[in-house]
């Protein structure tokens, strides 16, 4: 079992407010990815989960069991750190096997957990090496065996891997994918890397200033953000918004007028008024190069060329706009070209960011 709830969650250090009525349920064998900025209560929040801060309000359940003040060793979680926290004096064997020698476990099932644990992570021809013996990406692994032998009730991962180079980063977050696929257990994991969150979540909670702004699929917010800051935050490279004011409305479609006089046909609205303040969004992907309908004239500002694919950055009237274009193309900065809009799925937002009507 792995079932755990947070109802009207808030904690507070002193007069600031970190965490507002957090409201959320995990169900047992989600792998739930908590995502956001710098300072917006992702790790707080786990750390809450863990046992290792308590809630100023509110309760959490574990399996239908509120544990505010169950202490963190007697939640039946394991948590692993973005620093690894292993024992330096100590071979991997015997970081492994410690926390399991101080609930007086017998040696032969141990040995097992062990032998099963570095199985798993292809860590057995390290057994007999310490910490500083070991590659970032191996200690790691050793890190999430620790906490494999333990068969929590759930794993509380904090940034595994920032502090992994890239290549290493790409590979472990694939070996924790297969890990979460085997074990079926429940899985919490904190990051500030919105690919890690797409790549890894059955479900990503996005947060900032210490408020749930979406829960939902991978897809479900990449492809219907409650919000700009939803919108701009998951996808990479983030959506390009461009403001404009509604010219008029007809049904289920509406023409908005963009900075420059530029007419742009977009998805109607009920909330919709005539002259009312609206942002559009498109993502990168969606921008073609080249005339057609909704079409805008832009200028080259930077042209990053990866092989596969051609980054152009552009400003359209005053706004950046970037383009990933599929293939190798010939651009020259400064040079002017014109972008199509024409089938890219259209995000709009009101005023306070919020989401109108959906993305065509």
């Amino acid at each position: 079992m792995g079932h755990i709830k947070l109802a009207n969650i808030g904690k507070a250090f002193g007069a600031v407010k970190v965490l507002h009525d957090i409201n959320l349920e995990i169900e047992d064998g989600e792998l739930v990815v908590f995502v956001g900025p710098s300072g917006c209560g992702k790790s707080t929040l786990l750390r809450m989960i863990a046992g290792l801060d308590k809630p100023t309000s509110g309760d959490l359940s574990i399996d239908g069991k509120v544990v505010n003040t169950v202490p963190a060793a007697d939640r039946g979680l394991a948590m692993v750190f973005q620093s690894y926290a292993l024992y330096p004096h100590m071979s991997v064997r015997q970081n492994l096997a410690f926390g399991l020698e101080n609930t007086r476990m017998p040696k032969t099932e141990i040995l097992e957990r062990i032998a099963e644990a570095a199985r798993m992570l292809e860590i057995e021809p390290y057994l007999d090496r310490r910490p500083g013996q070991l590659s970032g990406g191996q200690r790691q692994r050793v890190a999430i065996g620790r906490a494999i032998v333990r068969r929590p009730v759930a794993f509380l991962l904090d940034e595994p891997l920032s502090n992994l180079d890239a290549e290493l980063r790409g590979s472990t977050r694939a070996e924790i994918s297969a890990l979460h696929a085997r074990l079926g257990a429940t899985m919490i994991y904190v990051t500030h890397d919105q690919v890690e969150a797409m790549t890894l979540a059955d479900r990503i909670v996005v947060l900032r200033a210490g408020r749930i702004e979406q829960v939902g699929t991978p897809l479900e917010l990449y492809n219907n953000p409650a919000n700009r800051f939803v919108a701009g935050f998951i996808g990479s490279p983030h959506m390009n918004f461009l403001d404009g004011e509604v010219a008029s409305i007809a049904g289920e479609r509406a023409v908005a007028t963009l900075a420059g006089g530029h007419k742009l046909e977009v998805p109607g609205d009920p909330r919709m008024t005539i002259g009312m303040r609206i942002t559009i969004g498109v993502r990168p992907q969606h921008v073609k190069l080249g005339d057609g309908a909704g079409s805008l004239p832009a200028t080259i500002r930077l042209v990053e060329a990866l092989g596969a694919e051609t980054v152009v950055h552009t400003d359209v009237t005053g706004h950046k706009m970037l383009v990933v274009a599929q293939g190798q193309h010939k651009l020259t900065p400064g040079s002017e070209i014109q972008l199509s809009l024409a089938g890219a799925p259209l995000h709009l937002f009101d005023e306070k960011g919020l989401r109108l009507g959906l993305a065509v």
